[in-house]
């Protein structure tokens, strides 16, 4: 997946909430643009609701759900 691809959707105002499908079937919701911390080659997700967190490489990125194409 493209970094910058990601940077967009966590910088876009208003936010708009997206789920990260990865090359393993996992699905990680970023319900807010503090929920995601972007590094060079991973996307770091925390879920607030229930004090986990999820590294994922961009490489295992398969898609990314946005409401438009929902």
């Amino acid at each position: 997946m493209n970094r910058e691809t990601i940077q967009e959707l966590l910088q876009h105002r208003p936010f708009e909430p997206f789920t990260i499908h990865t090359t393993n079937g996992e699905s990680l919701q970023v319900r807010h643009p503090e929920m995601a911390m972007l590094l060079k080659t991973k996307v770091i997700v925390g879920d607030p609701d229930n004090d986990r967190s999820w590294i994922c490489s961009l490489l295992h990125i398969a898609t990314i759900e946005t409401p438009q194409n929902a």
